[in-house]
Parts: structure tokens; sequence; C-alpha cells
């Protein structure tokens, strides 16, 4: 189990850490980057929420966890992660945007 949760904690963060990336690559005007480290994110993410997800279909098969604080924790930093990495990549569009709109596109 905590080979589990420290995995959703890793990639959740490194996750977090790619979208924040992403978002400097568009500040500086590198959306190629921008979007190739979201990429990178997305998957960091997707592998967080395939360990979720097989502790949810354990669980609903019948096979009992203790829940201690690093679960919680372990799931409040995914859902963390992924609302950051949403709102980045609504930054990023925005900031595409406004280059647009100013011509250096």
């Amino acid at each position: 189990m905590e080979e589990l949760i420290f995995g959703i904690i890793s990639h959740g963060g490194t996750a977090r850490g790619l979208a924040y990336e992403a978002f400097e690559a568009a500040l500086e005007g590198d959306f190629a980057q921008a979007d190739e480290l979201m990429k990178e994110a997305e998957m960091e993410i997707g592998e967080a929420h395939k360990l979720q997800t097989s502790t949810l279909q354990r669980e609903a098969s019948g096979e009992k966890f203790d829940v201690g604080v690093i679960f919680v924790h372990a799931q409040d930093h995914l859902m963390t992660a992924m609302a950051e990495k949403s709102l980045l990549k609504q930054m990023i569009e925005m900031q595409k945007r406004i280059v647009k709109l100013e011509g250096k596109v």
C-alpha cells in the first residue's frame, strides 16, 4: 500500500511541476514546449489515476484497506495537481490569445 501511495504522490507532484514548467514556457512564447510539457503532465496524471483507480476497484471487490492520513494526503495531492494542471492549461490558452492579439504570432 505504501508503494501505491507514494506512486500517487510522485506522479501527481511530477505532473504539477510539469504544468508549471509549461506555463513558464508559454510566458516566454514557447508554445510548442508548453504543449509538450502539458502532454507529459497529462501522462503523469494518468499514471497516478491508474494507481488510484486500481485501489478503488480492489476495495469495490471487497478488499479492505486501512485508510491513514498518508493515503488521504496522496488523494489530496493528486486532486490538487489535477486542478492546478487544468487551471494552468486554461492560462496557457489565454497567453496564446494575448500573444495573438498583440500580433506577435
